[in-house]
């Protein structure tokens, strides 16, 4: 047998055996004895092939385990720790802020009791919704009619407590428009989404002010190469106009490509981005 297949067996293996074990929340160093391998040779070698760490695999098993577990009307919090095998509330809490960005009451409620933020402002691009949660923005979009608008955010987070008003999470992400996007690391962000579209925003976020990405590329940065459409689709669920730059991304021909708000607008952010890095610069 081929060293390839060798290692494709035995990250078969593994997989299998994370599957099968994670109410026990294995160690790295039981699946590596379990498919005869050292822990580090493990852990590389399971995240070439997987595309993520053997513990965030068990993650999101894990999370997804108790998110079916939290659907049913009667179980409690404590129900969902103790059958996915977590030691109690605070690792099944802390296991959902990291992968979720809710807390397990939170995503149990279909986002009740979570108190939203939210404010109309004019920017160079147009005039935009914003939203924000206790812990970050949640949701910005470019918008024609206020009352629609609103209507689009609350089906997104359609038991939550709503009220207008600007709050400094809000004003942060504003002074964005207008400023230096060096500041980008003041505005705290609380999305929701799959951990593949975690991954492809977090991606967009790394592509710097007035320079472009492709599909393709951004494909490759996630480990994901095959995966260009795909992308596409998490970059068009994209809740967070502007901040979490999707109009960086292009077609690899050279054109501008699809955006949620319009073509036009995103070349006109495109331009001016440009404009004012070329400018910065001289």
């Amino acid at each position: 047998m081929q060293p390839h297949n060798i290692n494709y067996s035995r990250i078969a293996e593994a997989i299998a055996y994370i599957r099968q074990h994670f109410k026990e929340q294995p160690e790295l160093e039981d699946v590596a004895a379990h498919i005869h391998l050292s822990p580090h040779h493990f852990q590389r070698m399971f995240t070439a092939w997987a595309g993520v760490s053997p513990k965030k695999f068990l993650q999101y098993l894990s999370i997804e385990y108790a998110k079916d577990i939290l659907r049913q009307q009667q179980a409690t919090l404590s129900d969902a720790a103790f059958e996915t095998g977590l030691s109690g509330t605070g690792r099944l809490h802390d296991l959902f802020i990291n992968i979720e960005g809710m807390t397990p009451g939170e995503f149990k409620n279909g986002g009740e009791n979570l108190g939203i933020n939210y404010s109309y402002a004019e920017t160079l691009f147009g005039n935009i919704l914003i939203a924000s949660t206790a812990r970050g923005i949640c949701y910005t979009a470019f918008i024609h009619d206020e009352r629609e608008a609103l209507s689009l955010l609350r089906a997104q987070f359609p038991n939550a407590v709503f009220k207008q008003m600007t709050d400094l999470f809000q004003q942060n992400a504003l002074y964005i428009f207008t400023q230096d996007w060096s500041r980008l690391h003041e505005i705290k962000l609380h999305l929701k989404g799959t951990p593949f579209q975690l991954k492809v925003w977090e991606a967009l976020l790394k592509i710097p002010m007035g320079q472009l990405s492709t599909y393709g590329a951004i494909a490759q940065q996630v480990e994901k190469p095959a995966a260009a459409r795909a992308v596409g689709t998490a970059i068009g669920s994209n809740p967070v106009a502007y901040l979490i730059p999707c109009h960086r991304v292009i077609q690899s021909g050279g054109s501008i490509g699809g955006y949620m708000w319009g073509p036009t607008r995103k070349a006109a952010i495109i331009g001016w981005e440009a404009a004012r890095t070329n400018t910065n610069n001289n």
